[in-house]
């Protein structure tokens, strides 16, 4: 068995397509008649997902137990453009964790939650950059040495 992906319903497809597109920059793979639209990147929006189930649902205008999770090397860029989007609530704009990634969470347009972090990549890349060591960069990321020497300028 393969996993395939996550599937959101949405109440509005169009307002739904045009955030994760146009705002999240989400690169449509597939797109029936805007009642199911699949992003390269591996989720899925479904419209009258109880018309699709045959079933009645009771669906949660804000289900805070699930989110989708972004990764991005400019996070500043990212929370500059997100903050003028109209209908985005956010939970938090950026914080840092104690291993030193950069992350904020927002709610969409249907009430998911959606976070935007720093890759780790960028995060041990920026200690590097900031006079870390190899070692201590480690030890705050908690990854092994070897990924981040891997990320040593020469």
């Amino acid at each position: 068995m393969n996993y395939g992906g996550v599937l959101i319903a949405v109440k509005d497809m169009t307002k739904a397509k045009h955030f994760y597109e146009e705002v999240m920059e989400q690169e449509v793979q597939m797109d029936l008649d805007n009642i199911h639209v699949a992003f390269a990147s591996g989720f899925t929006l479904q419209a009258d997902y109880e018309g699709l189930l045959g079933v009645s649902l009771k669906p949660k205008d804000q289900p805070d137990n699930f989110q989708l999770y972004f990764e991005v090397e400019d996070l500043d860029k990212w929370e500059a453009k997100l903050v003028k989007v109209d209908g985005i609530e956010f939970l938090h704009h950026s914080k840092e964790y104690p291993w030193g990634q950069r992350v904020m969470r927002f709610y969409d347009h249907d009430k998911y939650i959606v976070e935007v972090s720093e890759s780790m990549e960028s995060v041990v890349k920026r200690f590097l950059n900031q006079g870390m060591s190899v070692t201590e960069t480690a030890e705050k990321t908690m990854f092994p040495v070897e990924f981040v020497q891997q990320f040593v300028q020469e």
